[in-house]
C-alpha cells in the first residue's frame, strides 16, 4: 500500500519511504494517472530502497550506563554516569560524562541530558557551519534552527528558514557538511533538479559519495 499525500505546500512530487512505507507527496491537482506514472517511473528505486531497509539490523537498545560509546561528529566517546544533581553534560579526554540524579537507575533521565546536549552542539556547530559555507554557495538563510525530524536531516522554507536535524551531529564531520550545503542550495533551487545538482556539486565535488554514506550508515545516528 502507496500513501498518497495532496498538499497545498509542494509544486512537485516526492518519494518517501521510510521504515517499509512507501508515501507520496504530491501537490493538490495532481492526477492519478500523473502519481501513477511517477510512481512506476522510479519502480525500481522504491524496491532497492525498501529491499535495503529490510536487511537492516535492527538498532540495539541503549542501556545508557558507563561504558557504552557515543558519537559525535563521527568520533567516538566513552559514557561516564554519575549520580548527583543535575549537571550539564561535559565533553573530557574521551568520555561524555552526565551526571543525574539516580545516576544509571533512571535511562530516561541519561539520555534526555544527551540529547539536550547533542542539540546545543548542533545549534552552535551548525550555525558557525552555515556562516561559512553560505559564503561559497551565495546565499544567506534567513534563519537557521535544530528540530528533531524523524526522517530526513534536514529543511528549507520558501521563506529562506533551513532546519536540520540535531542527530546528525553522530555523523563525521563532512557527512554534516553536505546536509549543510545540501540545505542552503535549496535556497538557489527549491527541487531537486539537474540545476540544483550542478550547484551541491560546484560546493562539494564528493557530494555523491555523501551522499551515499547516509543512505548506508543513516539508520544508526541515534542517541
Amino acid at each position: 500500500m502507496i500513501e498518497v499525500i495532496r498538499t497545498g505546500r509542494r509544486k512537485t512530487a516526492e518519494i518517501r519511504v521510510d521504515e517499509g512505507s512507501v508515501s507520496i507527496r504530491v501537490p493538490m491537482r495532481t492526477s492519478m494517472g500523473r502519481i501513477d506514472e511517477l510512481l512506476h517511473t522510479k519502480g525500481e528505486w522504491i524496491l532497492k530502497k525498501l529491499s535495503r531497509q529490510e536487511h537492516i539490523l535492527p538498532v540495539e537498545p541503549r542501556a545508557y550506563v558507563s561504558g557504552e560509546e557515543f558519537c559525535y561528529l563521527g568520533s567516538g566517546y566513552r559514557l561516564e554516569v554519575q549520580c548527583g544533581p543535575f549537571a550539564p553534560v561535559k565533553m573530557f579526554h574521551g568520555c561524555l560524562r552526565v551526571r543525574v540524579p539516580g545516576g544509571s537507575t533512571h535511562p530516561h533521565l541519561v539520555r534526555n541530558a544527551l540529547v539536550r546536549w547533542y542539540k546545543q552542539r548542533a545549534y552552535d556547530k551548525l550555525n558557525q557551519m552555515v556562516e561559512q559555507v553560505s559564503h561559497q554557495v551565495g546565499v544567506l538563510p534567513a534563519k537557521v534552527e535544530v528540530r528533531n525530524f524523524k526522517a530526513r536531516w534536514g529543511s528549507c522554507s520558501s521563506t529562506g528558514v533551513v532546519q536540520f536535524n540535531w542527530r546528525i551531529m553522530l555523523a563525521p564531520a563532512r557527512m554534516v557538511e553536505y546536509v549543510v550545503v545540501h540545505e542552503l542550495c535549496h535556497l538557489l533551487q527549491h527541487n531537486h533538479s539537474k540545476a540544483y545538482w550542478r550547484e551541491v556539486e560546484r560546493v562539494m565535488p564528493d557530494y555523491r559519495e555523501c551522499r551515499e554514506w547516509f543512505k548506508s550508515h543513516g539508520w544508526s545516528l541515534h542517541v
